[in-house]
C-alpha cells in the first residue's frame, strides 16, 4: 500500500522561514531509517504558496490564480511517499517523526494512494496499459 504523507504548512513555513541546521539534521536521520526500512519511496519540501499558483476550472474556462493563498492550515509545506504494509504502519511511522514546524503545533496528514485494482472494472486493460506507458516503473 502506498500512502502520501503530508506535512502542513505553518504560519512560518508560508513566510519563507527555512528549516534549522537542527531540524535539517533531525529531518535527514528519519528519512535515512524510512529509507533504511525500505519504505520510503519520495519526499520533498515544498516553497512557500507565494510562489505558487492555482488554476480554477469552471466548465471549459480556466483561470489562473497566483499565490499566496489565505488559509495556512490548509497548505502543504511538504510530503513523503511510502510504501507500507497498513495505514496502522504508517501512523507508527509518522508518530516517529520529529516535530516538522517546532515551536508551534504541527500536523501531518496520512493518506492512502489510489493502487489500478482499486477501480474495479472501470479501468479496462487497454485504460491499465496506457497508465503503464504514461507512468513506466515510477509506480509501486
Amino acid at each position: 500500500m502506498r500512502f502520501m504523507i503530508i506535512i502542513k504548512a505553518s504560519q512560518d513555513s508560508e513566510a519563507g522561514v527555512m528549516p534549522s541546521n537542527e531540524l535539517l539534521t533531525a529531518m535527514g536521520n528519519y528519512n535515512e531509517e524510512l529509507a533504511k526500512a525500505g519504505i520510503l519511496v519520495a519526499g520533498e519540501g515544498l516553497h512557500p504558496s507565494s510562489k505558487g499558483a492555482r488554476v480554477r476550472f469552471s466548465g471549459d474556462k480556466r483561470t489562473v490564480i497566483d499565490g499566496p493563498f489565505a488559509e495556512t492550515k490548509e497548505l502543504i509545506a511538504g510530503y513523503w511517499l511510502w510504501q507500507v504494509k497498513s495505514r496502522e504502519e504508517a501512523i507508527e511511522w509518522v508518530k516517529r517523526c520529529p516535530n516538522p514546524m517546532p515551536g508551534t503545533e504541527a500536523e501531518i496528514e496520512i493518506r492512502q494512494v489510489f493502487e489500478m485494482e482499486d477501480f474495479g472494472e472501470e479501468f479496462t486493460p487497454e485504460l491499465r496499459e496506457q497508465e503503464q506507458r504514461a507512468f513506466g516503473q515510477k509506480k509501486c
